[in-house]
């Protein structure tokens, strides 16, 4: 109560939540309104050269204007000028004096003559990719000749040597002529731009000769010795970088379409041939959708965005001015020493921002949703009037937006708190909010469009799943029942994202450090100075998560490189291409960023990357443990592929090359099991998970180090499957102290899958094996009792591994930090 009381006492906070979605969306459709009644577009030259040629019948052209028949709106004929060589030099033009004219023809005259020797560049062109087309077959004999002469003591070099030589001369040729091109080009689209020209038309001459001829000769039913699609073709130029050049081209181009389309109905009449002869099938179309369908489908697209944009905007404000405001007013001091514990005043401040979010999402819709009916009606049967009667969504879409707002509004309000709180000031706030909203407008862009539809893994998604499951039921009154089974998974996923920004909150406020940091000027050089000299035995926690950073944007930028000298490798050496620069990724963007860090901001290399040797036990762990996860873990994604999307090609190329016999075993287990398993074993269980536990929060860090190397695998099967498994990597290497167990389970783990698609699918399993292993069509499959055997075994192992470094009695978990990891190792020893 005391921080709502606070709320409703700032003037900008009220104006934003309840003021502003009351007179924004009013006030946007009344100046909509007004804009369209003063609006008034102006014309677009449109300049046609040889209109002395056009046909009589059927006319195209009216004075200065196109027939206003041949618009679909004839009122679209107002909004092109068209200016031609045979209007009479005294016509009475009021819109365009006689000087104006004159100088638009003389430069559609020039750009004509300069398109005339661009054309005969193009021609050039044509002629050359034939003469490499036949270059190319002679090379194609010359290199069977040289099979078959392999033999007889070689192929002669003479006609080797005709050959480079007249391959020289055609790539001379080539390189000349695509530089031609270039400069025509180049000179072709300034010129067009200086010009007032929207769209030049170029007509062939004597085309109502042609034209004639050629109803004439078909009327007879005569054969027609040329092609009139290549003799009677137009030129039409245009720029589609401009948007004026652009919008008159769509209005000509609607103009000659008909106008062709009349030209043909009349050659048709003329040969007493039925008008539909050029559509043989000619269906009709139905359009079965209703006013309120074309409602819904408006809000589909309109709600949902809403509703997420405003939401996240609605927990903006408030949430600046109760955290990094606080600060400022001096009042945090006197709240800290009030009777209510610091996860009261938390959930205090959280609820009010959430009530602010809700109430601005509330509003704004509920504001549009009026304005937009109400515009509708007043347009009468104007343009809006298309879209239906724009009934309002049913009772049961209102309730789940309401329903679905409430976790949604929960998550922004967490999550600008968080950062809120975090922030030194309120300036420093807005910085951080900012990327969040970025991030939020991105996703919301994401889910409209229509080829995006909620499914199993999208429900899962934060943001997402709300904004789909909320188009779904608002797009199909009819077909909402079947996404209801989509509503429990976006709910629960929403309420767990909440819980969990809500704990970072928490856990924000429970710190002094973060509570009354105070403001400090930044300066790269001091702090790069600092970082170089005070040095700490282990990275921080921001260091460890800017390695993370620096290795997902080296990732993004060689992605298109990588691609590409896949591609253009041949295609019998791209396997082994795509495994040398999976080699070279692994050490040049995972490994290398982590020790360069590591040596340079860090004391202790080895404290850091683990580089101890652990006992025997841990060995064994290593070794065995893969052994019993591996089934677990393939199973497990087999019985989720329903619910991730498919591969893409370039995984699937991966996983068949991993399965190709043909490959070579030891090429194929350097690239997928050694490099991985050291590279990224030094990244993520050393640099990032020593990072990540500075702090002494030792679940935290093994959480956070697999969870950011499943998302370095970006393709969501192998996301799930990674972070799975980097949590089992991550106990091993906190729990053992030491990097190589780790390595040893990463390198085994990795070997199993490609053992695996090694096995044939003719195998077929006996002496006992049939009871615990098959052959699907998918590969080796794994039975239940050896499930349950590796699963039990399994869970042995980690309870083992992490019995062996069990606090002393009375001592928490998190203090199994490195510190006491030296006096334990002393103590062993």
């Amino acid at each position: 109560m005391r921080e709502l009381r606070d709320q409703m006492r700032d003037r900008r906070t009220l104006f934003m939540v309840a003021i502003l979605p009351l007179l924004l969306y009013p006030a946007m459709g009344i100046g909509m309104v007004q804009m369209t009644v003063l609006f008034s577009e102006q014309p677009r030259n449109v300049v046609l050269l040889g209109a002395k040629d056009l046909p009589q019948h059927p006319q195209l052209l009216d004075g200065d204007r196109f027939v206003s028949n041949w618009f679909m709106n004839p009122t679209d004929a107002e909004k092109l000028r068209v200016i031609t060589d045979a209007q009479v030099a005294d016509e009475n033009l009021p819109d365009l004096d006689k000087e104006e004219r004159e100088k638009l023809l003389e430069q559609a005259r020039k750009l004509e003559v300069d398109l005339k020797l661009h054309q005969q560049l193009l021609d050039n062109w044509d002629q050359l990719q034939v003469r490499l087309t036949e270059f190319e077959t002679k090379i194609d004999q010359y290199q069977k000749q040289n099979q078959k002469k392999s033999t007889e003591g070689g192929p002669k070099s003479e006609e080797k040597q005709q050959l480079i030589q007249e391959q020289k001369q055609l790539d001379a040729e080539k390189s000349e002529l695509a530089e031609q091109i270039t400069l025509s080009n180049a000179r072709l689209s300034k010129q067009f731009a200086e010009s007032q020209i929207q769209v030049l038309i170029l007509f062939p001459p004597n085309l109502s000769k042609e034209l004639e001829l050629v109803s004439e000769k078909l009327a007879r039913h005569e054969l027609i010795e040329f092609d009139p699609a290549v003799s009677l073709r137009p030129l039409v130029l245009e720029n589609t970088a401009d948007e004026k050049s652009r919008l008159a081209f769509t209005r000509v181009q609607e103009v000659l379409e008909a106008w062709e389309n009349a030209i043909l109905r009349d050659r048709l009449s003329r040969a007493r041939l039925p008008e539909t002869l050029p559509n043989p099938i000619n269906p009709d179309v139905i359009d079965l959708a209703q006013d309120d369908q074309l409602a819904a489908n408006l809000w589909s697209k309109l709600f949902p965005a809403l509703l997420i944009i405003m939401a996240a905007t609605g927990a903006f404000y408030p949430a600046i001015d109760l955290g990094a405001g606080e600060k400022e007013r001096g009042t945090m001091e006197t709240l800290l020493i009030s009777p209510a514990r610091r996860t009261e005043i938390v959930l205090g401040k959280f609820l009010t921002v959430m009530i602010f979010s809700v109430s601005t999402a509330l509003l704004n819709l509920a504001s549009m949703g009026f304005t937009g009916k109400h515009m509708v009606n007043v347009a009468g049967s104007g343009a809006l009037s298309k879209i239906g009667d724009l009934s309002f969504p049913s009772a049961s879409a209102l309730f789940w937006i309401v329903i679905l707002l409430i976790p949604l509004s929960a998550l922004f309000s967490a999550l600008c708190l968080s950062l809120a709180t975090f922030a030194r000031s309120s300036k420093e706030g807005q910085y951080y909010l900012t990327p969040l909203l970025m991030v939020t407008l991105g996703l919301t862009v994401f889910c409209l469009s229509p080829a995006v539809e909620i499914n199993a893994f999208y429900s899962m998604m934060p943001i997402v799943g709300v904004a789909l499951l909320l188009k779904g039921m608002l797009l199909s009154a009819v077909n909402a029942g079947a996404l209801y089974v989509y509503a429990i998974p976006v709910l629960v996923s929403s309420i767990g994202y909440s819980l969990l920004a809500l704990w970072w909150a928490i856990d924000q406020f429970q710190r002094e450090d973060v509570l009354f940091r105070e403001a400090e000027r930044f300066e790269v050089g001091l702090w790069l100075k600092h970082l170089m000299r005070t040095k700490d035995v282990l990275p921080s926690f921001a260091e460890a998560g800017f390695c993370f950073v620096i290795i997902m944007l080296l990732q993004f930028a060689v992605m298109n490189s990588m691609r590409d000298a896949i591609l253009t490798a041949p295609e019998s050496m791209r396997a082994v291409r795509s495994m040398q620069l999976l080699m070279i990724q692994q050490l040049a963007i995972i490994a290398t960023p982590a020790l360069i860090m590591g040596i340079m901001l860090t004391t202790s290399v080895r404290k850091t990357f683990r580089l101890f040797l652990p006992s025997w036990g841990f060995w064994g762990v290593g070794l065995l443990l893969p052994f019993m996860l591996h089934p677990l873990s393939l199973e497990l994604s087999a019985s989720l592929q329903w619910f991730f999307p498919k591969l893409p090609a370039g995984a699937a190329a991966i996983i068949k090359e991993m399965s190709d016999p043909n490959q070579s075993l030891w090429l194929i287990l350097l690239a997928f099991a050694v490099a991985p398993g050291i590279c990224e074993e030094i990244a993520f269980r050393g640099f990032m998970l020593s990072g990540f536990g500075r702090r002494g929060r030792v679940w935290l860090a093994v959480i956070l180090s697999s969870v950011t190397f499943g998302v370095m695998h970006q393709i969501p099967q192998q996301v799930f499957n990674a972070t799975l498994m980097g949590l089992a990597l991550g106990l091993i290497a906190v729990h053992s102290r030491s990097l190589f167990p780790g390595i040893l389970f990463h390198f085994i783990y990795n070997s199993l899958s490609i053992f695996r698609g090694r096995v044939p699918e003719t195998w077929v399993p006996e002496n006992g094996l049939q009871h615990f292993v098959t052959m699907g069509p998918d590969g080796l499959r794994y039975s239940w009792p050896l499930l349950l055997i590796c699963g039990v075994t399994a869970f042995v192992l980690l309870r083992w591994v992490i019995l062996q470094s069990r606090p002393a009695p009375g001592e928490p978990m998190e203090s199994l930090t490195e510190s006491s990891y030296d006096r334990r190792l002393t103590d062993s020893k």
